[in-house]
């Protein structure tokens, strides 16, 4: 090899050793922080930390390396519980690695996992996974990890159909996100999107199990908004004559409705006429 050759070879060479020095001098530094006691120097390791913008000029283009290194230190220094304030820097530790390296997954979804069910703050998983999103628009991943949060965590059904139509707007999302959304939909009780929904994918699915899974939906849909108009109906007859009806089809006698609905498979609903109380005559997964 002549010299010219080797001096071009040892320059990368060179630059990479120089930045895996700096970054393993930085880390040093932070592992000796971390032996301080919190609680004479709180979160005294974080502010060793600069932007990821800044990081990113001083890593001189190996940018995704300095975000594989602090991801990794970040995993180990939030499992440390014995850091009572540990989680008082997690956004700007993941918003930094973010910086380094946009299109590195995992840190979002981990991130956001340890926001979630560590440090107890779900708006701020939420907020990891909408930046994920928002650097990576075609992963439909990190929308559809919110909406799972939003419904099981929070209980919020509106804005997991929310997550859940943002993750089905991403080509090459699966086709169970639009079944998931259509249940969310329903939770939250919106009625007449969550049969438009299941309508359609009644109607395109190709596999008879999925087919006959939107048929229960479907079916319980319509018992839900039929119940409720019934129960309606007889509340107003019984304030119309001070008595409950003695079955469902006197409800059309008397004009408070033009039809008695039926289910979805033609069946009556169950009245008890002693309570006023209306179901179903089936179970939808049991038809």
């Amino acid at each position: 090899m002549t010299r010219l050759a080797s001096k071009k070879l040892s320059g990368p060479v060179v630059l990479a050793a120089y930045i895996l020095a700096t970054l393993a001098g930085a880390m040093g530094l932070k592992l000796r922080a971390d032996r301080v006691l919190r609680q004479k120097l709180p979160g005294s390791s974080i502010i060793y930390v600069p932007s990821g913008k800044f990081l990113r000029a001083m890593t001189f283009g190996y940018s995704a390396l300095a975000a594989d290194l602090l991801y990794l230190w970040a995993i180990q220094y939030f499992s440390i519980t014995e850091i009572p304030d540990r989680f008082a820097y997690l956004d700007h530790i993941f918003t930094v690695i973010s910086d380094l390296d946009p299109a590195y997954a995992d840190p979002y979804e981990v991130g956001s996992l340890i926001a979630g069910q560590e440090a107890g703050d779900i708006p701020l998983a939420l907020k990891i996974l909408d930046r994920g999103l928002e650097k990576n628009p075609g992963q439909w991943l990190f929308p559809f990890e919110a909406a799972h949060i939003a419904q099981m965590q929070l209980k919020d059904y509106a804005l997991a159909r929310e997550y859940y139509a943002k993750a089905m707007a991403v080509p090459g999302a699966p086709d169970l996100i639009k079944r998931l959304y259509a249940s969310a939909t329903f939770r939250a009780m919106d009625y007449k999107t969550a049969w438009d929904t299941w309508l359609e994918i009644y109607n395109t699915a190709q596999d008879e199990q999925i087919k006959k899974t939107a048929s229960n939906h479907l079916y319980q849909v319509k018992a839900v908004i039929d119940i409720e108009s019934l129960k309606k109906a007889v509340a107003a007859y019984k304030d119309r004559f001070r008595r409950l009806p003695a079955s469902l089809g006197q409800l059309a006698g008397s004009g408070i409705l033009a039809e008695i609905p039926r289910d979805l498979d033609g069946k009556d609903y169950v009245y008890d006429p002693a309570t006023g109380d209306v179901k179903a005559p089936t179970i939808p997964w049991k038809r």
